[in-house]
């Protein structure tokens, strides 16, 4: 069984078909299908189920293709090790953040990221907070950004604290709190909510101060990213809180601070096993000390 036979195989299961993962691995098609027909005489199971319109994994192929990820990632992983002891940063740095991180300059330290390291093969997404704790701790992210509540406790990463803020009140011109500079929650309570997800940690933000006051509140509109929140606010479609530093960039709203204000943490989380050497250059520039510690429980 060779490395070259699990890229492949991992390439159609991803793609959906030989061309498409041929194309990929920049291999010829039947070049491609005679390693992968010899990685199942050798495993003694079909991987795929193959008709001339589909190329579906079989229950073998299930099985197979997570462990086939591992390896490349741990093959991958050592490449990068051995550079690093040489001097040289290698791999790859999949970063994740949600759509209000304002504690860093994302867009700025990434590119000073692949100054310092252009061998560096970078990757940025976005999604909420949940998601990105879950994916830094099965390895598929190395660095997230993420936002949490006050008392939030992660588990199965690092992390430090990065910034602390408030949650503001973000209505469209012509609401009756767009000309005051600050309401209540008793008063916002009233309204009807443009929010994140139920059960998000933005949304968490929100609702355990609303909680904590003895408050309820209506949400009839659920987004996952700050961009659809302030359309669905500008078309007066409800209200909406947000972090006080992400407001001032939502054009066309009105900021109301509100008393006693939600408030949230924003953090980077990376993993608790030990970052990448390339997740350690990373943090390292952004003054983080990659030893930090934190709750790999």
């Amino acid at each position: 069984m060779e490395l070259q036979q699990m890229r492949y195989v991992v390439a159609v299961a991803e793609t959906g078909g030989f061309t498409r993962a041929a194309e990929r691995c920049h291999v010829v098609q039947s070049a491609l299908s005679h390693q992968i027909a010899r990685l199942e005489k050798e495993l003694g199971a079909r991987l795929f189920d193959r008709t001339s319109r589909s190329v579906r994994l079989t229950a073998a192929g299930e099985a197979f293709v997570p462990v086939a990820r591992q390896a490349l990632e741990a093959a991958e992983r050592a490449r990068a090790e051995v550079a690093a002891a040489t001097g040289e940063v290698r791999g790859r740095l999949a970063v994740g953040a949600i759509s209000t991180v304002a504690a860093v300059d994302l867009a700025r330290e990434l590119g000073a990221f692949r100054t310092r390291c252009p061998q560096v093969r970078i990757s940025l997404q976005t999604a909420m907070s949940d998601q990105l704790l879950e994916q830094v701790r099965q390895g598929v992210l190395d660095v997230a950004f993420v936002g949490l509540v006050p008392a939030a406790r992660t588990v199965g990463v690092r992390e430090k604290e990065l910034a602390r803020g408030e949650l503001v009140a973000v209505v469209p011109p012509g609401h009756p709190l767009a000309e005051r500079e600050w309401t209540t929650l008793s008063r916002m309570a009233r309204e009807t909510f443009v929010d994140f997800t139920a059960g998000s940690a933005a949304r968490r933000q929100r609702e355990d101060a609303f909680r904590a006051a003895g408050l309820t509140s209506e949400v009839a509109y659920e987004v996952t990213t700050v961009e659809f929140l302030a359309k669905l606010v500008r078309a007066g479609l409800g209200v909406g809180m947000v972090p006080e530093a992400i407001a001032s960039e939502l054009a066309g709203l009105h900021i109301v601070r509100v008393r006693p204000a939600p408030e949230r943490t924003e953090r980077v989380v990376w993993s608790g096993l030990g970052p990448s050497p390339a997740a350690v250059a990373f943090l390292t520039g952004l003054g983080v000390d990659p030893a930090q510690r934190g709750d790999p429980a």
